[in-house]
């Protein structure tokens, strides 16, 4: 284990997402990380949204005079009032692009060392251009700006290194170290309570398949929606999926759910749009036959882990950082998937994916008994390798390295 970085050492962590504000798995990272944080360092966090009353947490709403202006541009805003609320710190570690603009700035202004944590990359997720339009060049500028000057760069997977030097080759590979993301896994348990299964009406005598993300390109919510096309007939179908990035998306993946409910009887697709509270999301995986993870872009996939701590099976893409969480043939079973070098991560044989990702499925739902040893290994491997005291103190040790 790292050595204990002393009281003294002021570390600002730098995020858009907060809780209660948390949309992805940033934000779920950083409630953790900073939880585990604070027997290490003296530590501040500084968010985007409304006021926190939580003790060191400071959030910043937008500037008013840049009220309808470009999102990114908002975002920009928002993070210059950061940087200065950053004076008197020891480092500063930002997360996301939202947040990398107001470290870097942080870092000239203070002359103090900057981390960041890679947990996707703007280069890697060209859609992006759909939701931010020209806000999608000041993007890519705050994340290449603070990556290219960070004084550590921390990888949350190997996978997601090898996607940092090949979109930013001029970055020195060592200064890139891999920390993974974590779990909870006193928080997320299984739960064999049925007042939230009940109240969804998810019918416990049929196999079924959960997926848990927002509808966005990278979460291949589409081609999970055409493979359950193909899923055994009393498979139940249960999406937790809100949120839409753009119009466009949530019109393809509304007219998915059409054809899909059309294809199957009257409760085999329960589509949950509004985000469910933590505790109810956890009592859906626990009663889950297969999680089911088909991302085609997911440096690391924290829903794997919090389905595994959950006890239950995974059937995820190989891409990414997903085959350094989710062991197959151990807990869960992972669908090759040969993308595109566009960035994209689009398939090159789009049928192909979903039919393999389909046969992937039914074989976990046949075998129920299979899909409950994976899902208790799938336990045993969260605990033991993805705890955040240890992702803490090897953070820790990025930090005490550049000071």
């Amino acid at each position: 284990m790292a050595e204990s970085a002393p009281p003294s050492l002021r570390v600002d962590l730098i995020t858009r997402e907060y809780p209660p504000e948390v949309y992805g798995g940033a934000g779920v990272h950083l409630e953790y990380l900073a939880r585990d944080l604070r027997a290490l360092a003296d530590v501040r966090v500084h968010c985007f949204g409304a006021p926190r009353t939580e003790p060191g947490v400071t959030a910043y709403p937008e500037p008013a005079e840049l009220s309808g202006a470009n999102a990114a541009l908002r975002t920009m805003g928002i993070d210059l009032a950061i940087a200065s609320g950053c004076a008197g710190t020891d480092i500063v570690h930002s997360h996301t692009w939202y947040a990398n603009f107001a470290g870097h700035t942080a870092k000239l202004l203070h002359g103090v060392p900057h981390v960041v944590t890679t947990h996707s990359l703007e280069p890697l997720r060209p859609w992006k251009a759909e939701q931010l339009g020209g806000g999608y060049a000041l993007s890519s500028f705050c994340e290449r700006v603070a990556i290219e000057n960070a004084d550590a760069i921390i990888a949350v997977s190997g996978g997601m290194k090898k996607d940092v030097l090949t979109a930013y080759p001029t970055v020195d590979p060592d200064r890139i170290r891999v920390v993974y993301n974590g779990i909870d896994t006193e928080q997320y348990r299984p739960d064999h309570g049925t007042d939230v299964i009940d109240r969804l009406g998810i019918d416990l005598g049929r196999p079924s398949v959960v997926f848990v993300g927002r509808i966005t390109r990278q979460k291949g919510l589409p081609y999970l929606m055409r493979a359950c096309q193909d899923l055994p007939a009393d498979a139940q179908i249960v999406l937790l999926a809100g949120a839409p990035d753009t119009p466009e998306i949530a019109a393809e993946v509304e007219a998915l759910a059409v054809q899909l409910r059309a294809a199957r009887d009257e409760h085999g697709v329960i589509w949950v749009q509004e985000m469910l509270p933590k505790h109810e999301v956890i009592q859906v995986l626990t009663h889950a036959t297969v999680f089911v993870c088909p991302s085609i872009y997911e440096p690391m996939g924290i829903v794997n882990l919090e389905a595994m701590a959950c006890e239950t099976a995974v059937v995820a893409t190989a891409t990414g950082g997903i085959p350094e969480v989710v062991a197959d043939g151990e807990t869960g079973v992972l669908v090759p998937v040969d993308q595109l070098p566009d960035g994209t991560g689009t398939p090159v044989e789009p049928d192909k994916f979903v039919a393999d990702l389909a046969a992937a499925l039914t074989r976990v739902l046949q075998d129920p008994q299979r899909a409950a040893e994976l899902g208790r290994a799938g336990r045993r491997r969260a605990v033991e390798h993805f705890s955040w005291s240890r992702i803490a103190e090897d953070t820790t040790a990025v930090y005490r390295s550049v000071l």
